[in-house]
């Protein structure tokens, strides 16, 4: 008897075994159980030979007439070639390399044979149908009914595993295992009245019906949920028990001041944040929240309030930001707000006053040392920065939090780096203006609190998108350089977004463009902005922004942009996330079906940031019927970024928005799907947190499971979420 950790060769062979792995990565018993099923072929009532055609999915029941084997032409090989007969015509049953079964399909035996219908040289055929042989002096009839009623896995397949193999290799496992231990508490399995693990993974490969079979692939689903959740559950658990200093707000201190000096109120929902962060914060254990709101909902607000509380206890905040020029961004705009309370021991700061400090990569030898030494003194309430804060020669006096910017761009190994640099575990929040749909939340984030802020700042402008049609409405591309001439005449800026850095091949395939005519090349910023300079937007200041500039390049450019000194930025998707510019009001994403949904809201979240409506035109040669134009057409209809962003998980596959390549372990996420499954999703979460909050002492074989799938190193996806 077998055991699902078995190699696969044991009860299939080696030579089969080497193809299940090379094909699919099967390497043991438990990896081919599953191997699920896509769907089930059920066996029809018996048909005449006479009356098939061919792509007929049929069953028959036959007498062998001839057995043959020879072979094969030009390959190596034989051919079973076995012909049958039921009295009205007959028909070639064909099996390749498998002369072993011309002992079963001896001539006169009677047998039940179904498949699929081809025709080869003007004969009809079933090329390798599975069958049932019916034993002399049997009940036909009783057979009959055995074998038509039968469903047929139909698996993933391929040509050097065709279905059918594998269904072979399937039932032959199924044959050898012992009884499997099932992990999942009977309590659990007793409420949702699931099968065992045993009976749920037979009756998906050998279904008595398809409510069995459907009842079993519902278990294995909710398996997947349930494991991935008692993982989270664990962490935070294991999370709570970390002692770490109290950051409990200080009245009258920096925070204070600094809310005095705010030009405007918080919405509610940044003032709801705020106090959850707040209490956070005061807790004897580390703060770990995820902050996600709309773009332009005021996260880097409540950010800035966290990091001004923890300064107040006497401790340190880090920022942590993706990109140089992001980076570079949040320093402005942090120094802006703060005035003269972020001009500690300055002349003109504020007694309660902190500094703010920037390390980056690219910095100069003098800044990067005066910035080091800030950090290290603790003099630097604030340091924010790139991947550069990792770095060895980074130190801190006290850091108390860190705040992970864009937090889709950093894995768990990045935080932990932060994280080291800490005398005592550290808060942390981290940061998306991604929506995430509730489910993926608590599917990829389910050991992080999160806070969302959905509304919006009072007289925060609205932001109207239209897709300009090229290939449809050349005429429209034209208006579109207009309006942005337009818009720069009243004292407005513009961004042009494209979505490569250098032209291809054709010279003449950015001008195709320009001019409205079909072009096979992609938009390019070094084309465009010399063709728009010289042409459609003469006279108005464009200056080019991307990912191979230098960092001094790039800090100055959107400086420069910043202080209005520039009119048009022709850019990359560097300017995505975090750049804040008021005065910008336009914005044209050039080969916009280039970018998946929630990018293309990000980057027109860049504009009507000030006290002036947006316009976000999104140019395509897409055609109109074609998935991409829908795509274009989702994002011009609504402005909701939490109905985009289910739009968005829904045009891509799982594995994108769960982590890495999912191929071999039984740990990967094979049937759950977190928009179908939100309902079970929520279910398996309140039940792991249930099990374990009693703790999982109690329950040996799910922490033995538990334990597997943490040692796996392909489990790694669930930490770099």
């Amino acid at each position: 008897m077998a055991q699902l950790e078995n190699k696969v060769s044991a009860v299939v062979g080696d030579r089969t075994a080497k193809v299940l792995e090379t094909t699919f990565g099967i390497k043991s018993i438990g990896d081919l159980m599953r191997h699920y099923p896509r769907r089930y072929m059920v066996r029809g009532e018996l048909s005449d030979i006479s009356a098939l055609h061919e792509g007929d999915e049929t069953t028959i029941l036959a007498q062998v007439y001839s057995a043959s084997t020879r072979p094969m032409r030009g390959r190596k090989g034989s051919m079973l070639e076995v012909v049958v007969t039921d009295g009205t015509d007959k028909l070639s049953l064909t099996f390749f390399n498998q002369a072993w079964r011309e002992k079963d399909l001896k001539v006169g035996r009677q047998g039940l044979f179904a498949g699929k219908v081809g025709v080869f040289n003007n004969k009809k055929q079933l090329a390798h149908p599975d069958y049932e042989m019916i034993p002399d002096g049997s009940d036909v009839d009783s057979a009959v009914e055995g074998f038509a009623g039968k469903y047929l896995p139909v698996y993933p397949a391929s040509a050097k595993m065709p279905s059918w193999k594998i269904s072979q290799c399937a039932q032959l496992a199924i044959g050898s295992l012992e009884e499997i231990q099932d992990f999942l508490p009977s309590s659990i399995r007793d409420k949702h009245k699931y099968p065992s693990l045993h009976q749920a993974l037979v009756q998906l490969h050998q279904p008595a019906d398809l409510d069995h079979a459907e009842l079993s692939r519902e278990r294995l689903t909710f398996d997947e949920a349930f494991l991935l959740q008692s993982l989270l559950v664990m962490r935070r658990i294991e999370l709570k028990k970390l002692n770490s200093i109290s950051r409990k707000r200080i009245s009258g201190g920096l925070l204070d001041a600094f809310d005095k000096t705010l030009p405007f109120e918080l919405t509610a929902g940044q003032v709801a944040v705020s106090k959850e962060i707040e209490s956070d914060l005061s807790q004897p254990h580390p703060m770990h929240r995820l902050l996600q709101g709309e773009v332009g909902s005021g996260k880097t607000i409540v950010a800035l309030r966290a990091m001004l509380a923890v300064v107040d206890s006497g401790g340190q905040a880090a920022l942590l930001a993706p990109t140089e020029v992001l980076a570079a961004q949040h320093l402005r705009t942090i120094q802006k707000l703060l005035g003269e309370l972020g001009q500690g021991g300055m002349l003109g700061g504020s007694e309660k006053a902190t500094q703010v400090t920037l390390i980056t990569g690219s910095q100069n030898a003098a800044a990067r040392k005066k910035a080091l030494a800030l950090a290290a003194s603790g003099d630097a309430g604030i340091v924010i920065g790139t991947h550069a804060l990792l770095g060895e020669s980074v130190s801190f006096k006290d850091l108390g939090l860190i705040v992970v910017d864009e937090q889709h761009r950093f894995g768990v190994e990045q935080r932990d780096a932060l994280k080291s640099k800490a005398t005592n575990p550290p808060h942390l929040l981290v940061m998306t203006a991604t929506p995430i749909p509730r489910t993926v939340a608590m599917t990829v984030f389910g050991d992080l609190d999160v806070s969302t802020l959905r509304e919006l700042p009072l007289g925060r402008q609205p932001i109207t998108t239209h897709v300009i049609p090229v290939l449809e409405k050349p005429g429209f591309l034209e208006r579109a350089w207009e309006r942005i001439t337009e818009e720069v005449s009243q004292g407005h800026q513009a961004y042009i977004v494209a979505p490569r850095i250098a032209a291809g091949t054709s010279e003449d395939s950015d001008m195709d463009f320009l001019m409205g005519e079909s072009s096979t090349e992609i938009a390019s910023v070094e084309e465009l902005g010399p063709l728009l300079s010289g042409g459609a937007l003469q006279g108005v200041k464009v200056a080019p922004l991307h990912g191979r500039q230098s960092a001094e390049l790039k800090d100055s450019t959107m400086q420069a942009f910043t202080n209005e000194e520039i009119d048009v930025l022709v850019s990359t998707t560097v300017i995505e996330v975090g750049v804040d510019v008021p005065n910008a009001t336009v914005m044209v994403i050039m080969d916009a079906d280039r970018f998946g949904v929630s990018q293309l809201h990000q980057l027109r979240g860049r504009v009507g940031r000030g006290t002036s409506p947006g316009l976000c035109l999104l140019v395509t040669n897409a055609e109109p019927e074609s998935s991409a134009r829908a795509r274009l057409d989702a994002v011009a209809g609504t402005v909701d970024g939490f109905e985009l962003s289910r739009i968005d998980l829904e045009q891509r596959r799982e594995g994108d928005v769960l982590g890495a390549s999912q191929s071999g372990s039984r740990s990967h996420l094979r049937l759950l799907r977190v928009l179908r499954d939100e309902s079970m999703i929520e279910q398996a979460r309140e039940d792991a947190s249930t099990i374990l909050e009693s703790g999982i002492s109690g329950y040996p074989l799910l922490a033995a499971e538990l334990a597997q799938i943490q040692s796996d190193a392909a489990a790694e996806y669930i930490d770099k979420a």
